[in-house]
């Protein structure tokens, strides 16, 4: 069976039949798709059947991604598979019972916060992280029983480090960069890293502009020597592809995602007044079929075929097979 050649860790925004096309064409057979931010249980259940009925009506070019086998299969059919996924806890309402009911229904990956902190745990955007509440390290228990990947993308550091502490699994941090590399408040530090290597967990490297620094611009070699640093860091078995790469966004979408309802004012995420707006794309990823360039650029700098593998899709695999499945206990 041919394994899938891309796998991005997460894209967000409004899916349409174009950005199954075009993702297919870039030979990226597998992508963990935002179904809500700020959204309780009703809402996401509107969006969970939005989703449903978007790859009901493409099925001839993606399909759900709910094992590692469904992306395999879908890379042999040419089709994309869409994993469900949620950045932020909101879906589950404080409901414990409520996790299971959600991987029943297909969600595989949920993010314990999204820039505020919540009854689970303190995000990367609050002046001091608070840690893993009670209720987080019952909802990462269940979340390991259920078969949900924990993702910490924009959790703190201090609670990152408490829920890989806290899992039986391995946890991901799905779309974010090395701290040391391009200091941002979005970003892991080192020894979040060295827990992610030290557990099998993986972070997806991003390619937003806004937490990437200096290897945004330019040709795709600057990205991949950021892809090729994390290695250093974390590890080639704990490195993946995790984009963040956005569809069919506009303005109000971007307040949505920054600002939700918990506020009256501004607030402008891992942009800055200095740059509120949309973050416009890396030079080399203009459009989705630009993601056919990843892997010759990671070969570019040094990576062998079987760590471009690992990057690009065999870690990623790897880490679902070992979370998407229920546990007997």
């Amino acid at each position: 069976m041919k394994p899938a050649q891309i796998i991005d860790g997460l894209q967000c925004g409004h899916f349409d039949r174009d950005s199954f096309v075009n993702l297919k064409a870039a030979g990226v057979h597998g992508v963990v798709v935002t179904c809500g931010f700020w959204e309780g249980t009703l809402e996401s259940l509107d969006s969970l059947g939005r989703w449903r009925d978007l790859i009901r009506e493409n099925s001839d070019v993606a399909a759900f991604g709910y094992t590692p086998e469904d992306i395999e299969n879908a890379a042999a059919e040419g089709k994309v598979a869409a994993i469900l996924g949620y950045q932020n806890s909101n879906l589950f309402e404080g409901r414990i019972r409520l996790v299971e009911m959600w991987a029943e229904l297909g969600v595989r990956v949920v993010q314990l916060t999204y820039n505020n902190q919540n009854e689970l745990a303190g995000s990367c955007y609050e002046a001091e992280d608070s840690g893993l509440a009670r209720y987080g390290k019952e909802v990462i228990r269940e979340m390991n029983r259920a078969g949900i990947l924990v993702d910490c993308s924009h959790v703190g550091n201090l609670s990152t480090l408490q829920a890989i502490e806290a899992s039986e699994k391995p946890i991901a941090v799905t779309h974010a960069n090395a701290d040391s590399l391009f200091a941002h408040k979005r970003n892991k530090t080192d020894d979040v890293l060295h827990a992610l290597r030290d557990t099998g967990g993986v972070i997806g490297v991003a390619a937003y502009r806004n937490i990437t620094g200096n290897y945004f611009s330019g040709p795709i070699e600057n990205w991949c020597e950021m892809v090729a640093k994390t290695v250093e860091i974390a590890g080639i078995d704990s490195v993946a592809i995790g984009t963040d790469r956005s569809h069919n966004f506009t303005a109000p979408d971007y307040a949505w995602m920054r600002m939700g309802r918990w506020t009256r004012g501004i607030d402008y995420g891992a942009a800055s007044a200095a740059r509120p707006g949309k973050a416009p794309p890396p030079d080399w990823f203009q459009s989705l079929e630009d993601m056919q360039i990843i892997p010759n650029g990671l070969r570019s700098v040094g990576f062998s075929e079987e760590e471009v593998a690992k990057i690009t899709h065999g870690n990623w695999l790897r880490l679902y097979g070992e979370t998407f499945r229920k546990s007997n206990s």
